[in-house]
């Protein structure tokens, strides 16, 4: 069969038609056909969707069904070669031009481009706003620039780049080339930048919901986060990510869990180029179940089947929050999101932000913590809270968050409140939580007998209670204000001023009874009612036959298109275009394996 995207004519071809027979879908989503017609108009555009919400499609069709060429900014490497690995295994015509190709290689490829054999062009910014290319540009049939990770053209952004802000020149230099800016995680002061910086003329806004449904958030208080982290890991299915804060804490947790014969990889950019490469290849193969990495991991990584997110550590925004989790169920199937949070992590990351060599960033970056730590802290609904942050209010609850599944009771937890701060009292506010935990419990410690600590009135008299039971309370009243963490002094708890009434029993303090644990439910209930059995094997298949073409699994097809057809049952090629997912070149590729194993599947 023939290319299908390059075959059409492309100053005739309906983006309809592109959808259907390139990307193998019958409906577009909400806002992808009005950003794309007023692309074709020559228009400007800012487009909001969520990770998973269809932005590419927004520039990926218009670029198919215009004559010329477009140009992705595009901030990774593996990015570029992820999105043209997949256009490619639906037969369109892209390339990307980047550092890690040859000259001659480079060269080829813009004689590719300049002779319109190309549909789009992924490219990075720090290259494209260098000379040589822009004047490359004049001479070149350019359809639309289409800039990825739009936020990073914002000092307000979580993750500001110096070579995005440089994008403004791409309006002043070609004005009648319509620009489109796509990101999944900015506030309302980083759109209004994004707008500014990049000179969009009357641009078309389309901001979609923020929500992702598929994806439960969840939240427990750090205690034994090894632990923590292994129990959860064993109730899932599938690939996730581990992000931690620090190379030590990746390699670390790697290592152990490894030991407990969980099949999981180190990603930080502390490897070398290879092994980082090599790592990345076989998660998106699914060779490897889990990577454990920093947040070098991630940006842009388009492996649609990833089925849980951990943080190990506290994200400094809600935007990198928000991202990072939005690896999760990119195909819409349920997943997981798993924080956990110690208020160490929280005192240890504020004086990691005021060290910054950055002095205008600072200011800026303890807002968006601050909006961080006000997630972690919620007592409402956690989807409300992220949405809200996103200016996408909602005023139901979600009814797939913890908060939602197993929601917070109090209680009156002024005798807890003074067992704490009498034992903080009496250890000279010099000892970290732990230490009082320690005491409170009555535990036999050889550092602890020392001090002679066995000896005070405090000893023992929460025994009765675990330490996540007093982790959690000292966390609350912290949140209170009652309590402070001293970084400064090795996260000793010291008493406020605030503590003071509750001392001398003068006011009450109401606290949360301790989640000690999740709900074990899986995520939210898929809806569609398919065969399990069959979509087992149709993995089992696709698995095969992307290691014989040497791609990942997913680009073959994604898990919702395996579902879809485990549901539909499609025993001809007729009903397999009917399956979501499925155009004709991936039906030419690989339809008949497929309907194949689904008609043998039936007839037994």
């Amino acid at each position: 069969m023939p290319n299908v995207a390059s075959s059409i004519s492309h100053d005739v071809v309906a983006p309809a038609q592109v959808l259907r027979d390139v990307f193998g879908y019958t409906q577009f989503r909400d806002g992808q056909q009005e950003v794309i017609s007023h692309t074709l108009e020559g228009g400007d555009s800012l487009v909001l969707l969520p990770t998973g919400g269809g932005k590419s499609l927004c520039y990926q069709i218009p670029a198919i069904a215009m004559q010329g060429t477009a140009i992705v900014v595009s901030p990774l490497i593996s990015l570029m070669q992820d999105q043209v690995e997949q256009l490619a295994a639906m037969g369109v015509n892209a390339t990307f031009i980047n550092s890690a190709l040859s000259r001659e290689q480079i060269q080829q490829r813009w004689q590719a481009i300049a002779h319109d054999k190309v549909d789009l062009v992924y490219v990075s910014p720090e290259r494209l706003m260098t000379v040589d290319c822009l004047e490359r540009l004049r001479f070149l049939n350019i359809n639309l620039f289409a800039i990825d990770e739009a936020h990073c053209v914002s000092h307000w952004g979580h993750d500001f780049r110096a070579d995005y802000r440089q994008l403004g020149v791409l309006k002043q230099q070609f004005p009648h080339i319509p620009v489109m800016a796509l990101t999944a995680t900015a506030d309302l002061a980083t759109r209004a930048d994004i707008l500014q910086q990049l000179g969009l003329q009357q641009p078309y806004i389309y901001k979609g919901s923020f929500d992702r449904p598929n994806i439960r958030y969840s939240l427990l208080p750090k205690y034994k986060a090894f632990d923590q982290v292994v129990n959860f890991v064993n109730q899932q299915e599938g690939s996730g990510i581990i992000y931690c804060s620090s190379r030590a804490k990746v390699d670390d947790l790697t290592t152990r869990l490894r030991n407990q014969g969980i099949n999981c990889a180190a990603y930080h950019a502390g490897k070398d180029v290879t092994e980082r490469e090599s790592v990345q290849r076989a998660f998106l193969s699914d060779d490897i179940d889990i990577i454990v990495a920093t947040v070098a991991f991630g940006m842009g990584i388009n492996k649609s089947n990833v089925r849980f997110v951990v943080h190990h550590d506290l994200p400094r925004s809600v935007e990198a929050y928000y991202q990072e989790t939005g690896r999760a169920g990119r195909d819409g199937m349920p997943s997981e999101a798993l924080l956990l949070f110690d208020e160490k992590d929280s005192a240890r990351i504020r004086q990691w932000i005021s060290m910054s060599d950055n002095a205008a960033r600072i200011d800026v970056e303890l807002q968006k913590f601050s909006a961080m730590e006000a997630f972690a802290e919620a007592q409402t609904c956690r989807r409300q809270v992220l949405l809200n942050y996103f200016a996408d209010y909602r005023n139901e609850a979600c009814g797939n968050c913890d908060i939602c599944l197993d929601p917070p009771s109090h209680f009156d937890g002024t005798e807890d409140a003074l067992k704490v701060l009498s034992c903080i009292l009496r250890v000279g506010q010099s000892f970290s939580a732990q230490h009082v935990i320690d005491v409170l419990r009555g535990k036999s410690l050889r550092k602890l007998l020392d001090l002679k600590h066995d000896q005070l009135s405090t000893y023992g008299i929460g025994r009765e209670k675990p330490d996540t039971y007093w982790h959690s309370i000292i966390n609350q009243l912290i949140h209170q204000g009652v309590l402070r963490i001293d970084i400064t002094r090795g996260a000793n708890l010291k008493l406020t001023e605030a503590a003071r009434p509750v001392l001398k029993a003068q006011t009450q303090i109401k606290l949360a009874v301790p989640r000690l644990s999740l709900k074990t439910e899986r995520g939210k209930p898929d809806a569609r009612h398919y065969d399990r059995h069959l979509f087992a094997k149709l993995k089992h298949l696709r698995k095969s036959i992307a290691q014989q073409d040497e791609v990942p699994p997913f680009v073959v097809f994604s898990d919702a298109t395996l579902a879809d057809m485990a549901e539909k049952l499609p025993t001809n090629e007729q009903l397999f275009l009917n399956v979501s997912g499925v155009g004709k070149t991936k039906l030419a590729k690989y339809g008949d394996a497929f309907i194949a194993l689904i008609n043998d599947y039936l007839q037994r």
